[in-house]
């Protein structure tokens, strides 16, 4: 895809669809990114949503409000986002099936929920061996032997990033669930491919020495890096340099016209802060996508001269 973008959003729940709806209808090119079925609102039931009668399912709303933005020209690619790169006064978003999109502004809409294990030893290791970000703590495996736990793009790209680190890489799952192009890679890659199982425990003495598996074999190794579905918010916003709360690191720290501390960079929803509530959501969705049409017009306007 080599098209210029002036507004590129990841997530398609109700803040990411919200964003679209506002900055396609301000006459923006814009690419939504995500698949409703990973928004926290798919699988819950709405009645506390103002101007909608009776109980409504997440699921419905999503779908119409997707259906919505698409019928306003929103362009809607259904990849996971494997990297963001800063680049000159714009922005790149590599792509799971190999696509890398350039766009004048970005919007965080992807949620905060850091998917567990939920296995004994995950949360007694953490920070002991026990990782959720490739990103953040590859350095410290260098020559290690380490496995990656996931089935999606996020586990795939992070196995792959570590081949540059580790002695010897693992890559645990049920079965991969990506994008053919990305399998390809892994399976041309040194990564050990462990599939058909998961892990059943984590195990140690002080530090992670074991992943116990349900299929009863182990691994002896240095780390173990939990990737459960795509790439979070916080890692991808954190390779451009994107502020957290000082408080509790926790959330993107934005302002009232949802911009981040990087020009050009804007968040919405639950990776805002408290509360969790659809309503917050679309509001901060509102406003993100309106400013960051605001913000692409006039990019457009000093690169035509």
């Amino acid at each position: 895809m080599s098209e210029q973008k002036d507004v590129v959003i990841i997530g398609a729940g109700p803040a990411g669809i919200q964003a679209a709806i506002h900055s396609v209808r301000k006459k923006c090119n814009v690419l939504l990114l995500g698949r409703i079925e990973r928004s926290a609102l798919f699988s819950a039931h709405v009645e506390n949503y103002a101007c909608v009668e009776g109980v409504k399912t997440g699921e419905e709303m999503l779908i119409a409000g997707m259906d919505q933005a698409k019928r306003f020209g929103t362009e809607v690619m259904e990849d996971d986002v494997l990297k963001v790169h800063q680049e000159g006064d714009g922005f790149s978003v590599e792509l799971e099936s190999g696509v890398t999109v350039s766009t004048r502004t970005l919007i965080f809409a992807n949620g905060t929920s850091r998917k567990k294990l939920k296995v004994p030893g995950e949360k007694e290791f953490f920070g002991r061996g026990v990782s959720y970000c490739v990103d953040c703590d590859a350095n410290f495996y260098r020559n290690a032997i380490v496995a990656v736990v996931g089935n999606a793009s996020a586990a795939i790209d992070g196995a792959l990033t570590l081949t540059g680190y580790a002695s010897k890489v693992y890559l645990v799952n049920q079965e991969l669930l990506a994008s053919r192009e990305l399998i390809e890679k892994l399976n041309e890659s040194t990564v050990e491919n462990v599939s058909g199982t998961w892990v059943s425990e984590i195990a140690g003495d002080g530090d992670v020495k074991t992943l116990i598996l349900e299929n009863g074999k182990t691994i002896n190794l240095d780390g173990v890096f939990i990737e459960l579905g795509a790439k979070g918010a916080m890692e991808l916003a954190l390779e451009i340099g994107v502020q957290l709360d000082m408080d509790t690191m926790s959330h993107i720290d934005t302002n009232k016209k949802a911009e981040t501390n990087v020009a050009g960079v804007y968040a919405a929803g639950d990776i805002t802060g408290h509360p969790y509530q659809m309503a917050k959501a679309v509001g901060e969705g509102c406003v993100a996508g309106m400013e960051a049409a605001v913000f692409s017009r006039k990019q457009k306007r000093n690169e035509e001269g």
